[in-house]
């Protein structure tokens, strides 16, 4: 088949959503079938120019591309799942999030009290649900996209999990008395809670944080503010071989973002034989983890975090065996691409 999957790119800013669009298109050609990604640049602001993207998608028709007959659309983001196909099938890794689960929060307070951020909520709303109801299958990264769908759109749909890329790379070696978490430094990842947490951590364990972004003033200032010098340090962008490395040496991962969509990193430290701290709000890794058993889920306040630090450098075989633990859930869940396209190309 000819296969289109069909996405949105937010310019200079390459993450998650990038790697699955090709970790997906790697497989289907693996397949036999000939893929192609069609992405088209996303503004987040002002809200004419999301307005103006949803008219794009909408006014788009991908039945024939330039001679050649499309078989099946994948679509992945908001807004390209407006486009025209009779042949449509959704796999989405989230929604417009500033209109549904992060409405009235203290992510989009003002943008919730404004007349046109109102409008643009229903809007989206409205036009999310007519489009995905016309799809032939919808399907979801995860637990936590789909219950968001149907709380929000009253659409039901299928998680489906695929690994992390490098998956076959991950290798375990001895704990080093430091917790790692990689990730884009952004508000909704919540960094400073680790930061807060290191605070309070009575064992000889410092945090090392890999990643860039808008939050690195902010998150260094937490540092110096709090004296953290010796405990806390922001690594910058990593190689992908120094994540892999950093992943292997730890004592445990931190990753407890704000009602987190998928999340990689939970999937990788698994791989690394690691034993994961979240927290109750943090949305998929929560899916993930189990309490007590390959981590620990706690609520989101840095005393207790630090609590579960100095736990797992205290009780150390304990944290070894949770990160087998972790391996071995991943290893159940059938995390993989062949999964991903027979599910998608069998609906």
């Amino acid at each position: 088949m000819r296969i289109a999957i069909a996405t949105v790119q937010v310019p200079f800013i390459r993450g998650g959503a990038e790697i699955l669009a090709d970790g997906l298109a790697n497989a289907l050609q693996a397949a036999g079938h000939s893929v192609e990604i069609i992405a088209m640049p996303f503004r987040f602001s002002p809200v004419s120019e999301i307005q103006r993207s949803m008219k794009l998608w909408a006014s788009e028709n991908f039945e024939n591309l330039n001679g050649y007959q499309c078989d099946r659309v994948i679509c992945l983001k908001f807004p390209a799942f407006y486009l025209q196909h009779p042949n449509k099938v959704g796999w989405l890794l989230h929604q417009h999030r500033s209109v549904y689960d992060l409405w009235d929060t203290e992510f989009t307070a003002e943008f919730s009290r404004s007349a046109e951020g109102k409008q643009l909520k229903q809007e989206i709303t409205e036009q999310d649900t007519k489009a995905l109801s016309t799809f032939r299958g919808v399907f979801t990264i995860a637990k936590t996209v789909s219950k968001r769908l149907q709380k929000f759109n009253q659409i039901a749909s299928i998680p489906l999990y695929h690994p992390p890329q490098f998956a076959e790379q991950f290798y375990t070696a001895p704990a080093e008395p430091y917790i790692f978490f990689p990730s884009r430094l952004e508000t909704l990842k919540r960094q400073d809670l680790l930061i807060q947490a290191m605070r309070f951590v009575r064992s000889p364990v410092v945090a090392l944080m890999g990643g860039e972004g808008g939050q690195y003033p902010y998150l260094q200032g937490l540092i110096d503010q709090f004296g953290l010098h010796q405990k806390v340090r922001l690594l910058g962008r990593l190689s992908d071989n120094e994540k892999l490395s950093y992943y292997a040496h730890c004592l445990g991962v931190f990753f407890a973002p704000y009602n987190e969509d998928y999340g990689y990193v939970t999937l990788e430290a698994m791989l690394s034989r690691k034993p994961v701290i979240t927290c109750k709000d943090s949305g998929e890794p929560v899916e993930f983890v189990v309490n007590g058993q390959t981590g620990w889920i706690t609520e989101a306040d840095p005393t207790e975090i630090a609590e579960k630090i100095d736990h797992l450098y205290e009780q150390q075989a304990i944290a070894k065996e949770m990160g087998s633990a972790g391996y071995d859930r991943y290893n159940a869940l059938d995390i993989s691409w062949a999964n991903v396209v027979q599910k998608i190309l069998g609906c």
